[in-house]
């Protein structure tokens, strides 16, 4: 019984022996495999040679086309509308008739201002009659002073002698001052009327720059074209009352057109010195050569933090183009010596490309200075850069991972 009770005991040791060695001998006999070798990956790239060159740049622009000379016509006077004879778009001729206001409503301001300076012109002629009869009331005036002056002194010389009566000399002394103060008063009206005469005078000026301003205004009412135009707004209608200074029509001259276009701010040293040696710089429409070419003018003068605005001359007289209306221009700038022409697919953020250096790419940072096209009419980016060589392989595909040292295999070699 005892023998038995061990053997179950031990047995269950001998079962996790037995496991256990067979375990390892399994593990022992296991095949070992070779570990992978990790290898890096190589990204293929088209490539092209570069080769400086002296080359035209071409910047893209959008220019607003504009009229500095554009008339605006404003009604001289409040009014009604009578007429308008003009409408928008439409090209007419010097002295041409547009609009036409009512003029019974001048009529009656211009009749008020001639009667006004018919008036001033009869009291300028009044006060000149007053004046000369005031001269030669002043003169009787100081010989009757003398006279009074003249009877005082003799009743004084009465009194002291007992002849004559204290009444009689007061009423002489009363007499004379009352001849005083007559002279006096005369004396003022004489001398009071250069003064006098002088405001006459201004008023009379007012009244003829009152009469002119109301001729004027009868003329005006009247609109007609200063000179050879198009029409760019009709603001009224027939039967419309405005007032004093209402845009009536606004028109332009067409020879007078311009295009204002943003130059950015590292064009403007190439543009300068190009209008400073009457260098000709032209822009043109992409896909629109009916619209021909347009010639640089002149740089604004004030410039903005990112740049300055350019004029070009729309030299065609018989331009469809019209104020207000937007061009996407491509100006072609000044030759620049030095210069890699490369697809647009070669340059990462606008400022850097990638150069191919014993299979891995190294980043170059690069100026771009405008495009241009290759004589297959594909368009191209000019860049600039003191870091690429003659013979120098530039990547021109556009890789998303592109990085310094990144490997790479040439397309086709």
């Amino acid at each position: 019984m005892q023998a038995r009770a061990k053997t179950k005991l031990l047995l269950p040791f001998v079962v996790l022996l037995l496991a256990a060695a067979v375990f390892f001998s399994l593990v022992n006999s296991k095949t070992e495999r070779p570990k992978p070798e990790l290898t890096e990956k190589i990204w293929q790239v088209a490539v092209i040679t570069a080769l400086p060159q002296e080359l035209s740049p071409a910047i893209t622009l959008y220019g607003r086309i504009e009229s500095p000379e554009q008339l605006k016509a404003a009604a001289p006077g409040g009014g009604i509308v009578e007429r308008v004879y003009v409408r928008n778009g439409a090209r007419v001729s010097r002295d041409q008739q547009l609009v036409t206001l009512d003029k019974r409503d001048f009529e009656a301001a211009l009749l008020q201002a001639e009667a006004d300076l018919r008036d001033i012109d009869n009291q300028i002629a009044e006060l000149e009659v007053r004046h000369r009869a005031n001269l030669a009331s002043l003169e009787t005036e100081q010989n009757l002073l003398a006279l009074a002056a003249a009877e005082v002194k003799r009743l004084v010389t009465l009194k002291q002698q007992n002849l004559s009566a204290d009444t009689a000399l007061n009423s002489a002394r009363s007499e004379l001052g009352r001849q005083q103060l007559a002279v006096t008063s005369r004396a003022l009206d004489v001398d009071s009327y250069p003064a006098r005469l002088q405001i006459l005078k201004a008023r009379h000026d007012r009244g003829k720059a009152q009469l002119a301003q109301s001729r004027l205004a009868m003329s005006r009412s009247d609109v007609r074209a200063p000179f050879d135009a198009i029409i760019s707004q009709v603001a009224v209608a027939a039967g419309d009352r405005v007032s004093l200074g209402q845009l009536l029509i606004s028109l332009f001259p067409v020879q007078t057109l311009e295009i204002r276009a943003h130059l950015p701010l590292n064009h403007i040293d190439s543009v300068q010195r190009a209008i400073a040696d009457q260098i000709r710089l032209e822009a043109s429409v992409p896909k629109r050569s009916d619209l021909g070419r347009f010639p640089v003018l002149r740089l604004a003068g004030e410039a903005e933090a990112t740049g300055i605005d350019l004029y070009l001359a729309i030299d065609s007289i018989d331009s469809q183009l019209r104020p207000g209306e937007l061009l996407p221009l491509s100006l072609k700038l000044p030759a620049e010596s030095a210069v890699y022409a490369v697809p647009y697919q070669a340059i990462y953020g606008n400022s850097r490309i990638y150069l191919v250096v014993e299979q891995r790419l190294r980043a170059i940072e690069v100026d771009t200075i405008g495009q241009t096209r290759d004589e297959r009419g594909q368009v191209q980016v000019l860049i600039r850069s003191d870091a690429i060589n003659s013979g120098d392989l530039i990547s021109v595909t556009h890789l998303p991972n592109a990085v310094s040292g990144l490997k790479v295999k040439i397309d086709g070699g």
